[in-house]
């Protein structure tokens, strides 16, 4: 299989954050505040080595420590998270960056997160931020422009010969027939047989159009929607519901969700996957760095557990399949590859030990 680990680029500030959230606000703001809110729950989480890094450092040192590390534990390649509502784009400096220094080996490829964005986050209210918006045959071919550069990029990742394009909610997108011919045609002006479109599957509604030429699970909303069955999900929904309770009556902190990792990984391992039908997993997660008390742990999460689930997802793949993992670096989800103090290299040292065993 070919691990792509999806990456987030908000580890720096911009103008955006720091009039929605604070001045200087990155993910680290909320990874660094976070707190326990159960016995022997593991908050804040810490880097390995202690660096807070900025992926707004033009040098791109963090991005040639991260290539040192994906080349060493078996990670082919990253699916960089891209925000672009009509030509307003945020956070597409990190990706810029790397773009501008070839020398660093790190293949990638993007993955257009079409969402608005809400005050999600703090138990704020659902005021929007940024409408997500597509426009026209004239803002796709904006769009086409802004990410050509990358795609003529050696390192960039391609599906016989066309440049991947993940999209994250392909329902949304009205018009993406349409877009998807104008950015095929444009493709093939730009010297490319099309492009390789791959949408998600999500929690939220399923695009059943089939305009896509393959699809991504997203993990563990998908399963956590979708595939737990009728009696997990009950469990899921009464736990959940009682500790809504609870904290209401109480005016109590207690945290409202959790759920064992295992149930994930049973519904990873239990669908079959058809010819370009790509699976998604978790290593670990927690996003109440973000949620708080209204967040989301997956308990039982372990490096080795993690092993023997994605080993097992190995032998049910074809040859070459993307398998998209969630995340390289969601700090403030709970959802990293990358070593943290408790963990170490853990959840890297199990995508190594699957894929140099094949």
């Amino acid at each position: 299989m070919r691990p792509l680990a999806l990456y987030l680029p908000q580890f720096h500030a911009f103008k955006e954050n720091d009039e929605w959230w604070g001045k200087g606000y990155t993910e680290w703001t909320a990874v660094k505040g976070a707190k326990p809110l159960f016995s022997g729950h593991e908050q804040p989480r810490v880097p390995f080595d202690g660096e807070y890094y900025d992926l707004s450092d033009p040098s791109g040192k963090t991005f040639i420590r991260q290539a040192e590390l994906a080349r060493e534990y078996g990670i082919y390649g990253f699916a960089f998270y891209h925000y672009y509502f009509s030509g307003h784009k945020l956070m597409e400096r990190p990706m810029e960056i790397l773009l501008a220094h070839p020398e660093i080996d790190l293949r990638y490829c993007i993955a257009w997160a079409n969402e608005t964005w809400r005050r999600a986050w703090y138990d704020y209210n659902e005021e929007i931020l940024m409408e997500q918006t597509y426009g026209g045959e004239s803002e796709w071919n904006a769009h086409f422009d802004y990410l050509l550069g990358f795609f003529r990029d050696e390192r960039y990742i391609k599906k016989d010969g066309r440049p991947v394009l993940c999209v994250y909610r392909p329902a949304d997108i009205r018009d993406l027939a349409e877009m998807k011919e104008c950015f095929n045609r444009r493709a093939a002006e730009a010297g490319f047989p099309g492009i390789f479109l791959i949408g998600g599957r999500t929690a939220v509604e399923e695009d059943t159009r089939g305009i896509t030429d393959a699809c991504y699970y997203f993990e563990p909303g998908y399963s956590l929607k979708h595939g737990l069955g009728s009696l997990r999900t009950l469990a899921y929904d009464l736990s959940t519901g009682t500790g809504r309770v609870i904290n209401a009556v109480t005016h109590g902190n207690k945290l409202e969700r959790r759920i064992p990792v295992d149930w994930i990984y049973d519904s990873i391992l239990g669908r079959e996957y058809a010819e370009n039908e790509f699976p998604g997993i978790i290593a670990r997660w927690d996003n109440t760095p973000r949620r708080r008390n209204k967040g989301l742990v997956y308990t039982g999460a372990s490096p080795e557990k993690f092993e023997k689930t994605l080993c097992k997802l190995n032998k049910k793949v074809s040859k070459d399949c993307f398998v998209f993992i969630n995340a390289w670096n969601e700090w403030g989800e709970g959802a990293m590859l990358e070593p943290d103090k408790a963990e170490g290299y853990g959840y890297l040292e199990a995508v190594k030990k699957v894929t140099e065993a094949v």
